[in-house]
């Protein structure tokens, strides 16, 4: 094994992380040295993180919606994974819910500074899943939030999920390259939850943002990608 992790294609360079750290924050840091490929990650026992440098060839508008794609890589990754027929859905944005609960989200990581209509050197995809609750916790403290743990996955070995994300992500990368972004877009639609806000409308994804398009009743709405994943990280 590379860095811990199963066997992974050769385009990828694991960079395994300790404990105190962050794999998002890990990879933004090592992007500008190590460029595309580099795959840091890390498992405790409370958390399992990974994230993965990318080289776009679009503007950071357009590419931002690759944090999609990374969202439906970890569901995809806890459907092949975990107990048969346990419900994976997501949430908008890039939250991930197993059994109705939410599990874990995907991250995204852009150079600073940078405007949406120029061409990333690097941008940085990840998920961050809870594994198991932290010392001290009292169950029913927070319902809508679930641990991998208790949803079947404690004979999973973390080093498999990340192996698992790495190439579900690039098989769906594949894919969006080969059929264009609606192949993206049809299967994250697939799995997000309609929520009350939703209801009744048409639902769409803009390519050139990543943005949640709403139609119905003769109006349009829009909500905005980059927006719901600055509110999701404050």
């Amino acid at each position: 094994m590379r860095g811990g992790l199963p066997p992974l294609p050769s385009l990828f360079d694991p960079v395994p992380l300790g404990a105190g750290e962050d794999a998002q924050a890990g990879a933004m840091a090592l992007a500008p040295e190590r460029g595309g490929g580099t795959l840091t990650w890390l498992a405790t026992s409370d958390r399992v993180e990974a994230a993965l440098v990318l080289e776009p060839e679009e503007p950071l508008a357009a590419a931002r919606a690759a944090v999609l794609a990374a969202a439906s890589a970890f569901a995809d990754a806890l459907v092949v994974l975990g107990p048969p027929e346990i419900p994976v859905t997501l949430r908008w944005p890039a939250r991930v819910v197993l059994n109705g609960a939410e599990v874990g989200e995907a991250v995204l990581g852009a150079p600073p500074g940078l405007p949406g209509t120029a061409v990333p050197d690097w941008l940085v995809v990840g998920f961050r899943a809870r594994w198991r609750h932290p010392p001290g916790y009292q169950p029913g403290l927070d319902p809508g939030r679930t641990v991998l743990a208790e949803e079947g996955f404690l004979e999973v070995p973390p080093e498999e999920l990340v192996a698992g994300w790495a190439r579900h992500l690039m098989a769906g990368f594949a894919e969006w390259q080969r059929r264009g972004f609606p192949a993206m877009a049809e299967k994250v639609l697939a799995r997000l939850e309609v929520e009350d806000w939703m209801q009744g409308a048409r639902r769409g994804l803009d390519p050139a943002s990543g943005d949640l398009i709403l139609q119905g009743e003769g109006r349009e709405t829009r909500h905005g990608l980059a927006q719901a994943l600055a509110e999701a990280a404050a």
